[in-house]
């Protein structure tokens, strides 16, 4: 790999660039806070060849997700579920614009 590699994937939303610390520092968080909703399973962390975890830029913007409603009264549990029918909705409509934008129109039953 070399070092143009390295400097392109760090665009890449799903590269696992961030240590455990660094995701917690950056969230204004715990460890344990990750390991919660990694339990939770609403993010699965890519480890390293160490076995440590690696989380990447959109796995940081879900666990700040978490965190705004955890911060809001939310248990952690019940947030986890919350983010998964969000995004479980948001995918939903998504094949449902684009089979809107396929379907062949019907002819009008008179």
């Amino acid at each position: 790999m070399t070092v143009d590699d390295t400097f392109g994937r760090l665009d890449d939303d799903d590269y696992p660039a961030y240590t455990m610390g660094r995701a917690a520092e950056i969230l204004g968080t715990t460890q344990g806070f990750l390991r919660a909703i990694g339990e939770a399973r609403l993010i699965t962390p890519l480890r390293s060849a160490g076995g440590h975890r690696r989380y990447s830029r959109y796995q940081l913007r879900i666990a700040a997700r978490a965190r705004e409603l955890v911060d809001h009264g939310t248990p952690i549990e019940a947030a986890c579920r919350i983010i998964i029918l969000e995004d479980q909705l948001e995918e939903a409509q998504r094949l449902n614009a684009e089979h809107r934008r396929t379907a062949t129109p019907h002819p009008a039953i008179v």
